[in-house]
């Protein structure tokens, strides 16, 4: 695709008003694309302070996960090293535990169509069961923790994470081998890819 018409189809993104009825907020896509980019994020969906900024994982998650990537935000914030392709690009509300699910229309609209578009991805981190569900499919374990317990399983190029979000403090609380193992590793695959 040549840049004139990734150019459109970001723009298409930006325009993308297809859940215009079904969200609490006026739509915003937040995503964060360049053919260039070497790894992937694919996230959820936008919390309200990322809606309210367009910028992507600019909240408490954001700085989990630059954290347990072993990054700074320049890096993270370069379309040309860091795609952040969300399950759902726009927020989709809140409800009894936290934000709704990622609208499921974002993804068979756009995901494949944006992905056909990054050729370059080395390492793709699934961020959250709805990522993981749609990248890994049937190769997903039957809960997100064993999923992430498996990490090895999936040393391709795609690499199970938790959500970084403050509401999973209990999580990492009872799941400790995450930090001590798996943060880890990602740090080193992470730097990997940057280095090549």
């Amino acid at each position: 695709m040549s840049s004139r018409k990734f150019k459109a189809l970001q723009n298409q993104i930006r325009d993308c008003k297809i859940c215009l009825h079904d969200l609490p907020v006026e739509p915003n896509p937040v995503v964060q694309i360049n053919p260039n980019a070497t790894i992937l994020i694919a996230g959820q969906a936008p919390g309200r302070k990322v809606h309210e900024t367009g910028i992507p994982f600019n909240d408490a998650s954001g700085n989990r996960l630059r954290e347990w990537m072993g990054v700074d935000k320049t890096i993270f914030y370069d379309p040309n090293i860091v795609a952040i392709l969300p399950m759902g690009f726009c927020f989709p509300g809140t409800g009894k535990s936290g934000d709704l699910p990622p609208r499921k229309e974002c993804a068979e609209k756009w995901r494949n169509k944006v992905l056909s578009q990054l050729p370059n991805i080395k390492l793709t981190l699934l961020i959250g069961q709805y990522a993981m569900k749609w990248h890994l499919g049937k190769a997903m374990q039957k809960t997100l923790t064993s999923t992430v317990e498996n990490w090895k399983d999936y040393l391709g190029n795609q690499f199970p994470l938790p959500h970084p979000s403050p509401r999973n403090y209990g999580w990492l609380k009872k799941n400790s081998w995450f930090e001590e193992s798996v943060i880890p590793d990602l740090k080193v695959r992470i730097k990997a890819v940057l280095e090549n």
